[in-house]
Parts: C-alpha cells; sequence; structure tokens
C-alpha cells in the first residue's frame, strides 16, 4: 500500500499497543514502525533492475524480517524511553506488530509479499489497490481523532479501535467482492465458450467496483474490465502471446528471472528493434488516441550474451485524463 496508508495503519497499531502507557509516542513510534518495510526500495537502487523487483517486498516485508528488526528496536527504544520504565517486550511488540501488519496489508495488494521469506512465495490477495480512499481516509480521521483525547481516555481507544475495525472489515468486504467479480468473469467466459486455463484478477485504482481480468488461453491472453454497474455483457480484449516470437531469448537467465517474477502473464515483442518485455499482472493504461499500453514494462538490451532490463518511462500518461476514464467505466458500460 501506499506510504501514507501504511503510516496510518502503523500509528494506530501503536496506540493499540502502548497509546494507554506512553500516549501518543505509541503512534509516533508505530508510524516509523510501519515505514520500514518500505525502505527496501533505497536498497534496491544500488543493484540493477531485475533485483530490485526481486527484492522488493521480500526479506523487508517478511516474518523473519519482523521478529528480528522488531527486537531489536524494542532494546533500542527502551534505551532510548528509559523514563518509561517499560521493559525491551512492550517496545519489540509494537515494532514487531507494527512491521508485520504493514506485509499483511500489503499481501491484499496485487504485488502481494514474501511473508514466509527465505521460502520464495509471495502471497497476492489482489483484492485491493495500493492506494484505495475509502480504506485509508476514515482510518486516518480516526488516528487524528484519537490526538485530541489524554492517553488514558476510554474514547480515545474506541475511537482507535473503530479506525482499525473499520479498515479491517473493508479488507474483508474487498475478499467477498473480489468472489463475486471473479465469477462474473468466468460465468461469461462459459457463456461465450471461451477455453482457458487461469484467470487472474485486480481491482481497478481506488476502489473496488471495477475489476479487470487476465485469462490466459492456449494461444493467447485476454484481457477484460467488469464494473458491479455493468448492463452490457462482458468483453474481451485479444492480445497474442507471441512467445514464438522471443524463442531465442529464453536461453537467458534474466529472461527467465522476469517469467518468475510476471508470474506467467507475459509479452515479449519487438518494437522498432528493441526488444520489450510487458509484465501483464498489472493491467492497460489508455492514451487519448484510443491505444494502450502496459503498466509495467522493460527494456531489454543484449550485451556480452547477457540480458539486462530496464523499466521503460511511462510516457502518455495524463492524470486527468485517466481519472476520467476511470470513473465513467466505473459507472458502468
Amino acid at each position: 500500500m501506499d506510504s501514507l496508508t501504511q503510516i496510518v495503519l502503523g500509528a494506530a497499531v501503536g496506540e493499540a499497543t502502548l497509546g494507554k502507557k506512553i500516549g501518543s509516542k505509541a503512534l509516533l513510534y508505530g508510524a516509523i514502525a510501519g515505514t520500514i518495510p518500505d525502505l527496501d526500495v533505497l536498497f534496491g537502487k544500488l543493484t540493477d533492475t531485475i533485483t530490485a523487483i526481486e527484492w522488493h517486498r521480500a526479506f523487508s516485508h517478511s516474518l523473519l524480517f519482523c521478529v528480528i528488526v522488531g527486537c531489536f528496536l524494542g532494546w533500542l527504544v527502551n534505551k532510548i524511553e528509559r523514563k518509561a520504565n517499560l521493559g525491551w517486550k512492550p517496545w519489540s511488540k509494537l515494532f514487531f506488530l507494527g512491521l508485520f501488519t504493514h506485509a499483511l496489508l500489503d499481501a491484499f495488494t496485487s504485488w502481494g509479499t514474501q511473508i514466509l521469506w527465505p521460502i520464495q512465495t509471495r502471497f497476492a490477495l489482489s483484492s485491493i489497490f495500493v492506494i484505495d480512499p475509502i480504506y485509508t481516509l476514515p482510518f486516518l480521521g480516526c488516528t487524528i481523532a484519537v490526538l485530541f483525547y489524554k492517553r488514558d481516555s476510554k474514547i480515545r481507544r474506541r475511537i482507535n479501535r473503530v479506525g482499525l475495525s473499520i479498515s479491517t472489515l473493508y479488507l474483508l468486504i474487498s475478499l467477498f467482492v473480489k468472489i463475486v467479480a471473479e465469477q462474473q468473469f468466468i460465468k461469461a467466459l462459459e457463456q461465450q465458450n471461451i477455453t482457458y486455463s487461469k484467470i487472474s484478477i485486480r481491482p481497478s485504482p481506488l476502489n473496488i467496483i471495477l475489476w479487470n481480468a487476465n485469462i490466459d488461453t492456449p494461444d493467447a491472453y485476454l484481457i477484460a474490465d467488469y464494473s458491479f454497474f455493468d448492463s452490457q455483457p462482458i468483453t474481451f480484449k485479444i492480445y497474442p502471446k507471441k512467445h514464438n516470437i522471443a524463442s531465442k531469448l529464453m536461453k537467458y537467465k534474466n529472461i527467465q528471472r522476469l517469467i518468475s517474477i510476471s508470474e506467467g502473464w507475459y509479452i515479449i515483442e519487438q518494437i522498432n528493434n528493441q526488444w520489450i518485455f510487458n509484465d501483464l499482472r498489472f493491467g492497460l493504461i489508455d492514451r487519448k488516441d484510443g491505444s494502450s499500453f502496459f503498466s509495467f514494462s522493460y527494456l531489454l538490451e543484449i550485451e556480452n550474451e547477457a540480458i539486462t532490463a530496464t523499466e521503460t518511462i511511462k510516457t502518455g500518461r495524463d492524470a486527468q485524463f485517466l481519472m476520467q476514464c476511470l470513473w465513467q467505466r466505473l459507472k458502468g458500460n
């Protein structure tokens, strides 16, 4: 999730853990804990693109990391906050919960997290977009409201519990909504007699009303969207896999790494004598001219019998236009 949401979640968890004993410092330390796992992006800047992608939401979002760093920070802050006289265990609990709930929340997104690292299995429920104001804003409001009450106030604790409860309920609702949306895609595939091997769906930006789907068929990927306000049947756009065109690239280790990262949802194409690797998991971005491009693509360069990948510059984005498109599509077809 976005940084603001993780800060709010960490602060609320910190308040629930130690707010009664240390007041607003619990919010502060919780917010710090909620920020720490995403510092992996800084380490990613020190290495190549593919390794940075593999590192993202891996060790820093794992249970192992939460335990080690949680205990270390608990020990450290206990030294700093000696006057609180809490001991290192309560502080460690605060930091562990702040770190771990960060990883759990990210598991609800399409990118997912490797919670059981070093077991390299990514848990991605894909039921919420990385930025969702309906999740964040009520939660943020409750967390801010907490600051207006003394640490031993029952109202303060109730408000914090309301924020945590609403946000948790929204996540559970998103899972239910995803199941319903997925059934609509499956129903449309059956009605149109389309044979497929797997389906992957995810919410569109900022909401859980409009959903996008990738469908794997023998020769092509199908991409479609569905809004709960739709009145017309779901239509599927066809994107040929073209895997045979790029067969000569399959010998390179970095290509295999990219395929693994994309979980098999990929198209490699050659444009203007340049090889492009498209990761299909995060959908398409529309242009004003009616065309579209994949959200995540990588320029492939062959040098010294090795391939390097560089994320392509996302040109052609117009925030106002994209928001208009999203709103119109969300309202139904």
